[in-house]
């Protein structure tokens, strides 16, 4: 996975966090948390506010 796979992280962090609600996540967790993922393999420096912040839209979304 790459930072532009919004959809697909949003599902992993779901499944992985489940009892966590994505609209209160500070960025600087989301980015750690991302970048934990298995599977993910992309630069930490390359992910900035709109994607972090995309990514914490699809995991809302993802969680209704």
């Amino acid at each position: 996975m790459k930072w532009t796979d919004t959809l697909d992280i949003a599902i992993e962090l779901y499944e992985q966090h489940p009892d966590v609600d994505p609209r209160y996540i500070r960025f600087t967790d989301l980015h750690t948390w991302v970048m934990a993922l298995e599977g993910f393999s992309d630069d930490p420096n390359k992910s900035n506010e709109k994607i972090l912040e995309a990514i914490q839209m699809a995991w809302m979304e993802e969680s209704e």
